[in-house]
């Protein structure tokens, strides 16, 4: 009874605060769409970016035979899109990080071509030397060494920006030439084919995906994890007297990101090996062809799979580590972050060796891809990569930026893209579209910045 009244008299006091009434005013005058963004704490800038995603996709699926007869939202372009998307949306995850500290990396592509020659001529020239073909290493010996050189190369760029005070944009403007450049020393020109049979794997195609069994296994597990999460983020409001979501709104969330996985891994199932090589495979392994054709699963592509996973990690690399926190600290104010304690000069050297580490995995998922490492591979990545951090919300003048958003916003270059492939129109028009689409997305940053002061 004492807690009890004790709690009561507390009640009453906070009642009797103006500001208390006042805030309890302005919810309930607020309308109901106000109120429910605000019980779900939904980002409404990325749900912005997410409702032109869609406008996106069903104008492309009228325009390429009818809201219900288009190619766009066929389950076969749709995995192709997700394939397409997955190298610049893991580079683009790390230049969310260049940007908010108020840099650029203009170099990217080329990081990724040289990576890319480099994994090349690894497994194709160098290591059948040493291991004979098809090791079953050389996959893991080419990859941790294109991720040692594209880390070298990030950390090269970082130190002489960092220590030698050279603007981020000459130093990475001279990376793109030289990198470039050395791609084409490498092999003097010569494409490197083929790949490893197990490197090709992270390349995507009717081998590099995971089949529906895998693929619903994967999504249950990504429905616990939502749910987890969801649960321990309430938990930990709760430990520490932050207020809470009301519980619809955890209902609301919980269903909606399950909703959205399922219905993913749905459409990926829903993508079917190519009549002739099923029918290779059945001959292969002596199964009967049935009179309706013999339909196996994709499901999810593996390149698809690693974008996830950089994602997630790059996530908690910017929201729950201290690194995180330095560079956030570091893009709003550097002069007080410095004086702060923080080591600025050496957060932007990791910044920067981090960024090249995520080119030579994007450069790992392009090569695997293409099943050849050429010299004009990743030309035009540096346009795409910044273009999707800046569609997805991060800010130009530093300090702003999601992982998430800037994800999204490789899919959104990717959906146009792939559309205007459909559609038949011209490569230079299609760079003109990105063009205006790039300068449109930072005007729209400009004035939600001059709203939000």
């Amino acid at each position: 009874m004492a807690m009890a009244d004790i709690t009561k008299a507390n009640q009453t006091r906070a009642d009797q605060i103006p500001g208390t009434q006042a805030g309890r005013a302005r919810t309930t005058d607020e309308n109901p769409v106000k109120r429910f963004f605000r019980a779900t704490e939904i980002d409404t800038r990325l749900l912005g970016m997410v409702g032109a995603l869609i406008i996106i996709w069903l104008g492309f699926q009228v325009l390429t035979g009818g809201l219900f007869d288009g190619l766009f939202l066929k389950p076969r372009n749709l995995w192709n899109l997700t394939v397409q998307t997955s190298s610049v949306a893991v580079m683009a995850t790390g230049m969310v990080l260049v940007i908010v500290t108020r840099n650029i990396d203009l170099s990217v592509g080329s990081v990724l071509g040289f990576c890319g020659m480099i994994m090349g001529v690894l497994q194709a020239q160098v290591l059948p030397q040493y291991l004979g073909l098809g090791h079953p290493a050389t996959w893991a010996i080419t990859l941790a060494c294109g991720i040692a050189v594209g880390g070298a190369i990030g950390a090269l760029h970082g130190s002489i920006i960092a220590f030698l005070n050279v603007p981020a944009f000459i130093v990475t403007l001279g990376g793109l030439l030289v990198w470039r450049g050395a791609t084409w020393f490498v092999t003097s020109g010569q494409t490197v084919a083929p790949m490893d049979a197990t490197f090709r794997l992270m390349g995507g195609g009717t081998e590099g995906s995971i089949g529906a069994t895998a693929s619903w296994i994967v999504g249950f597990l990504a429905c616990i994890a939502i749910v987890g999460a969801i649960l321990n983020s309430r938990k930990q409001r709760k430990r520490f007297g932050f207020p809470l979501r009301p519980v619809w709104a955890e209902y609301f969330l919980s269903i909606l990101g399950c909703a959205l996985v399922l219905g993913a891994v749905a459409v990926a199932n829903h993508y079917y090996w190519p009549v002739n090589i099923a029918r290779r495979y059945a001959d292969a392994n002596g199964i009967a062809w049935p009179d309706g054709g013999l339909q196996i699963s994709h499901g999810i592509a593996i390149p698809v799979l690693v974008a996830i996973v950089v994602g997630i990690v790059m996530t908690f690399i910017a929201t729950r580590l201290r690194f995180g926190r330095y560079v956030f600290a570091l893009g709003g104010n550097p002069e007080a972050a410095e004086l702060a304690g923080i080591k600025t000069r050496w957060v932007t050297v990791k910044i920067f060796t981090l960024m090249g580490v995520l080119c030579a995995i994007a450069a790992a998922i392009s090569t695997a891809r293409l099943n050849a490492a050429t010299n004009a591979q990743g030309e035009l990545d540096e346009l795409y990569t910044i273009a999707a951090a800046v569609i997805g919300g991060t800010s130009l003048a530093g300090g702003v930026g999601t992982i998430a958003g800037a994800m999204i916003g490789a899919l959104v270059m990717q959906s146009l893209q792939s559309g205007m492939v459909l559609l038949g129109i011209d490569t230079p028009f299609q760079r003109i579209v990105v063009g205006v689409v790039l300068v449109t997305a930072v005007w729209l940053d400009t004035v939600y910045r001059a709203r939000a002061k």
